[in-house]
């Protein structure tokens, strides 16, 4: 009888033994459904919409020799290499002031742009490595910077109306287009 309750006792050991050995696994698949995303903004704001740059002519030299604006910095973040280009959202300053007829300030002649910091591993197009006109026809700025979350670049401004325009507020957009390759 001993020796039946031992092989018993045995045999429920053994099972027990064999249903803690057992396993299943699952497996899934996770796709990754990526798009192309591209976003220009402004540093100093994180917007798309940059601060307002000032630009005061107060002395004759100012009229001479023109007014330089600071440095205006703004970041691209984009997974595929990328290109810049610059344009006034038109053709002619709109005026605000106190002469009438309005005076007809161009932009072309009078506001000018230069890279004056490049860190998208790209190149300063054209000749935006010093200043160079602006107008309603879009420019290439940068070409072929490289893809990332963090490629910054900076512009400054240079006006000179000379002495041909009476006081007052003249004002022009420009806007900046990052487009992927």
């Amino acid at each position: 009888m001993k020796k039946i309750i031992a092989i018993a006792a045995f045999s429920i050991t053994a099972i027990a033994a064999k249903a803690q050995n057992a396993s299943s696994t699952a497996q899934q698949q996770v796709n990754l459904n990526l798009s192309n995303a591209i976003e220009l903004t402004f540093t100093g704001n994180n917007s798309a919409t940059g601060a307002a740059v000032n630009l005061a002519f107060n002395t004759v030299n100012d009229y001479a020799n023109g007014v330089q604006s600071a440095a205006q910095g703004l970041k691209v973040r984009s997974n595929k290499k990328f290109d810049v280009t610059v344009k006034t959202n038109a053709t002619n300053f709109s005026y605000t002031g106190s002469t009438t007829p309005a005076p007809v300030m161009p932009v072309s002649g009078v506001l000018a742009l230069k890279v004056s910091a490049n860190s998208t591993g790209g190149s300063i197009a054209g000749s935006f490595s010093d200043f160079a006109g602006l107008s309603s026809t879009a420019a290439n700025l940068l070409t072929n910077c490289n893809n990332g979350g963090n490629q910054t670049f900076s512009v400054m401004y240079e006006a000179t109306p000379g002495f041909a325009y009476p006081a007052g507020t003249y004002t022009v957009d420009v806007v900046y287009t990052a487009t992927q390759l």
